[in-house]
């Protein structure tokens, strides 16, 4: 038995829980459900991020206290994951004090890579970070993201000294000892790793006045990085419980937008403090509406809740770890997820369990006891290169297989024809076929495949209604 850690990025808790969010969380939990039906024992950490300037600042318009704010807001990400029937074990707020208490050890560790100096130079409110000279006039001196101007600052801030470690963290990437998924994104990291520049890691507090403070400093906070990415050690107790039971992490996801930051800065702070790298960091893309990103302004952000309320939890699941790539950008419209609903998900699965199970409960077919069932050599190899959307497709293809074998032996012929014998054996190859499928189906649509359980787990089969109801 292996003891597995996996973790998601834990959201700035300024906004509502969005697709990317719930792709993050979708991706951890079917790493997840999967180890567990192997046979590990799983740690699952989520959390929220909940300090810096645009939440106090969004605290003081709504003129509400900020410790109310995060406390609501953090709430909304839990009601979130739990209706994304997310199976994590450890949830951490940055806000927590016993975490508080430990990014102030964890800084007081790293502190012979940590100076102070003056900056003056470009800042993204928006990001909550410092903009490097080149990405400015890449970006023409706007964000990108959200679409302001970057500011021109002037202050004085503590420094992690990034280039104590750049040497080993590219070794460590050559070498996949730090494994980035996907692999075309290795080479993007140990380009970026080579232009890091140290990175800032307080602001002044007439700055910033809602953040941990700096140990032995009163006049600086806490900025973003030792703070934030500190959570996926603190929620083990780290400094003051040995985590080598659980760390490193077995994998760490994390949308492409920030895997620099868990690729050069969390490396770099946990050979600051003597520990190993993660083993892997699976970075997924984005999703893009009718071929554009979303936003806001577009008006065509598309809301997660939305559809899950219009579909169900596992037609969101099935859209979003089958048709939506576990690595890269991909498209989502109205559309395309009807028609995954109704030509895939009820047409293709639903009606060959409601097939089969009539076809079993009306000929009277008792099922034999209970058989061992393993998971396809395919299967397992891309569950554990974490390759989840073809690994969906493995699982899709088989089901695709079924419903042709059904249509091939027509044992709704056999039964008619009066042979029973026959019609015996047809159908339970094809139900027992139906549930090595099913084992496979259930990291991605865990409700699914427990109904699907349920309607076969008996000797006699009652008949079933429909999984997925055409819409």
């Amino acid at each position: 038995m292996t003891k597995r850690y996996i973790t998601t990025a834990i959201p700035y808790v300024n906004g509502e829980p969005h697709i990317g969010h719930a792709v993050d969380y979708c991706l951890a939990d079917v790493a997840a459900r999967y180890f567990r039906m192997i046979g590990d024992t799983v740690r699952f950490q989520a959390g929220t991020d909940e300090h810096g300037g645009k939440i106090f600042q969004k605290a003081k318009e709504l003129n509400i206290p900020v410790e109310e704010y995060v406390a609501k807001n953090s709430n909304k990400f839990k009601d979130f994951i739990a209706r994304l029937d997310v199976s994590y074990t450890d949830f951490i707020r940055t806000t927590d004090k016993s975490h508080e208490k430990a990014v102030q050890e964890i800084w007081l560790k790293l502190k012979k890579h940590i100076y102070l100096a003056k900056y003056e130079g470009w800042y993204c409110t928006g990001c909550e970070r410092f903009i490097t000279d080149k990405e400015v006039e890449e970006n023409h001196g706007v964000c990108p993201d959200h679409q302001k101007p970057y500011e021109r600052l002037k202050e004085e801030n503590y420094y992690f000294r990034i280039s104590d470690f750049k040497e080993q963290i590219k070794q460590a990437i050559l070498s996949d000892e730090l494994l980035i998924l996907p692999d075309f994104r290795k080479k993007e990291m140990l380009r970026l790793l080579e232009e890091s520049p140290d990175v800032s890691i307080s602001r002044p507090k007439s700055q910033l006045t809602w953040g941990v403070p700096v140990p032995d400093d009163d006049s600086q906070v806490m900025y973003v990085w030792i703070d934030a990415l500190s959570n996926y050690i603190t929620v083990l107790g780290y400094p003051k419980k040995d985590i080598s039971e659980w760390w490193p992490a077995t994998v760490q996801f994390v949308g492409k937008d920030i895997l620099r930051f868990h690729a050069i800065i969390w490396p770099a702070m946990l050979l600051g403090l003597g520990l190993p790298l993660p083993k892997v960091i699976s970075s997924h893309g984005m999703i893009l509406a009718d071929g554009q990103k979303m936003s806001k302004s577009i008006g065509n952000v598309v809301d997660p809740v939305e559809v899950i309320s219009k579909h169900g939890l596992d037609a969101f699941r099935y859209f979003f770890l089958r048709h939506i790539d576990t690595f890269s950008d991909s498209d989502f419209t109205w559309t395309k997820f009807e028609e995954a609903y109704n030509n895939e998900l009820a047409n293709d699965l639903g009606n060959l369990v409601q097939r089969l199970a009539t076809l079993a409960a009306k000929n009277n077919i008792v099922l034999d006891s209970t058989q061992v069932r393993d998971f396809d050599i395919e299967y397992k190899e891309l569950m554990e290169k974490y390759e989840f959307s073809k690994a969906f497709d493995y699982v899709w293809g088989k089901i695709q297989g079924l419903n042709r074998m059904i249509d091939e032996e027509k044992p709704w012929v056999l039964a008619k024809n009066g042979e029973t014998k026959k019609l015996d054996v047809c159908l339970k190859k094809l139900i027992n076929e139906l549930l090595a499928v099913n084992l496979m189906l259930a990291p991605f649509l865990p409700a699914t495949s427990n109904k699907i359980g349920e309607i076969f787990d008996g000797q006699v089969i009652p008949p079933a209604t429909p999984l997925f109801p055409k819409q």
